[in-house]
């Protein structure tokens, strides 16, 4: 499968689909993706977005492939091309491991990891991937889907575009400290801190939900503010 689909972008429809699925009005789910999303779902060439996580498949294969792929199977974050380059790494890892592979990448504009592929209400990781390809209808409902499972407000977001979540804030600083790289310190949420708080998550033994759960604040705020 070379992932490339129409490109279609996000309709009424789908803005209204995932309305109804949080219980939201169209102003909270822009605001969601103000702060948690990528932008947009695609590449230029219609590709999803996507960003591998060689820690997820250094978790996922249990290390086997660590000797010699250190860009795509190490027990840390990092390792990030970007843009269509992700690409490479993530057909360098279908090589050794596919279903793993599929996994260990976040996808489309809500950049939704492909091992939460159950709760982003798919039945297997080839038809998330395919809901991924087909438009950002499939991808925004996919996040929505995590955000309801994981029991997630929407709404919170509104305010994150205006202010600075200091809990989050201090979090950054914690996993900077600690040895990660949350990107700034700046209490908003994105990808980079997304993928720290993974890591420490995968570190510490917490369910790896990249979620600043009260959990993973305590155990951030013990290790790093002891």
């Amino acid at each position: 499968m070379d992932y490339q689909g129409k490109g279609v972008p996000l309709d009424d429809s789908g803005m209204d689909q995932v309305c109804a699925a949080l219980g939201v009005a169209d102003a909270e789910v822009w605001a969601v993706l103000t702060v948690e999303t990528r932008g947009f779902g695609f590449l230029t060439d219609r590709r999803p977005q996507i960003l591998f996580e060689r820690h997820v498949f250094h978790r996922l294969t249990k290390g086997k492939f660590d000797a010699g792929n250190a860009d795509i199977s190490n027990v840390t974050p990092g390792g990030y091309i970007g843009g269509a380059g992700e690409y490479d790494r993530l057909a360098k890892a279908i090589a050794l491991d596919k279903a793993n592979a599929l996994q260990s990448a976040s996808w489309g504009i809500g950049q939704v990891m492909g091992f939460n592929f159950k709760t982003a209400g798919y039945a297997s990781t080839d038809k998330f991937v395919a809901g991924m390809v087909k438009d950002e209808n499939s991808q925004l409902l996919a996040m929505a889907n995590f955000i309801k499972e994981n029991g997630l407000a929407a709404a919170h977001a509104k305010y994150q575009v205006l202010l600075p979540d200091l809990q989050l804030r201090t979090a950054q600083a914690a996993l900077k400290y600690l040895g990660f790289n949350p990107g700034p310190i700046d209490g908003i949420r994105g990808r980079q801190t997304t993928s720290a708080l993974i890591g420490f998550q995968h570190g510490e033994g917490l369910p790896e939900s990249g979620l600043l759960d009260q959990d993973t604040f305590a155990r951030l705020q013990a290790k790093a503010f002891p």
